[in-house]
C-alpha cells in the first residue's frame, strides 16, 4: 500500500479535486492533516460528496481552524501552536491521499512548512496550473522535493499549455499522472471518469 501526499504549486491549483481523483481511483483513505477556514464544506466534506466508493475512510484533522489563512496564521488567532509532533498518519491497511494545505513551503509555525510533514516514503503528487509564473513556481516546488528525495510526480491542472508542460517536463523528468481539464461541473461521475483514466498508472506505481 502507497501513501500519496497532495501539494500544489500554490493556492486554488486544483489539490482537492486531485486528491478526489486519486482516492476514487484506488479507493483510498484520505487525511487533511490541517484544515484552515471553510469548516462546515471543508476540504474533507468535499471529498466525502464527490466519491462513490465505500471502501474510503475519511479521517479526521489533526487541527482545524475557522479562518482561511495561512496554518500558522489562523492558528494564533485561535491561541494555538500547531505542534507537528501532534500531527499523527492515521494507521490504515489501505492506501492513503493526504492532501497539504496550499503550497509546500506554508508554514505551520515558526519552523516547520507543510514539507516536515511529508514522510520519507510518501509519494508526493505536485498539482501544477498554468498561469503566468506557474512554471516557475511548479520547477521551484519540484525542485526542492527532487532535492530532499522524495518520489514526485505531476498532475496538470486546466487545459492543455504545451510550451509551459513541455519545459517543465524536460527539466523535471518527472512522471505525469494524468491532466484535469476545465470541466463545467466537478460530480461524482466527473472524478470516477477521471479516477477510471488515472486507476492503471496509479496502480503500476
Amino acid at each position: 500500500m502507497h501513501t500519496f501526499f497532495v501539494t500544489g504549486i500554490s493556492t486554488d491549483v486544483g489539490k482537492t479535486i486531485a486528491s478526489a481523483i486519486l482516492v476514487e481511483a484506488l479507493e483510498a483513505d484520505y487525511w487533511k492533516p490541517v484544515q484552515a477556514g471553510d469548516l462546515e464544506n471543508s476540504d474533507s466534506h468535499k471529498i466525502k460528496n464527490l466519491i462513490s466508493n465505500n471502501k474510503t475512510v475519511i479521517h479526521d484533522n489533526s487541527y482545524a481552524f475557522k479562518t482561511p489563512m495561512s496554518p500558522h496564521a489562523a492558528a494564533a488567532i485561535e491561541g494555538v501552536l500547531i505542534d507537528r509532533d501532534k500531527i499523527d498518519t492515521p494507521e490504515t491497511t489501505n492506501h492513503l491521499v493526504i492532501e497539504g494545505a496550499g503550497g509546500l513551503l506554508v508554514p505551520l509555525n515558526h519552523e516547520d512548512t507543510i514539507l516536515d510533514i511529508i514522510m520519507p516514503s510518501d509519494k508526493v503528487v505536485v498539482v501544477s496550473r498554468h498561469y503566468l509564473g506557474s512554471i516557475n513556481h511548479t520547477l521551484l516546488t519540484v525542485g526542492w522535493l527532487q532535492h530532499k528525495g522524495y518520489d514526485v510526480y505531476l498532475i496538470f491542472s486546466g487545459d492543455e499549455h504545451k510550451t509551459t508542460e513541455e519545459i517543465i517536463l524536460k527539466k523535471t523528468g518527472v512522471t505525469v499522472l494524468g491532466r484535469i481539464n476545465e470541466e463545467a461541473n466537478f460530480d461524482k461521475d466527473t472524478i470516477k471518469k477521471y479516477a477510471t483514466q488515472f486507476r492503471p498508472l496509479l496502480l503500476s506505481l
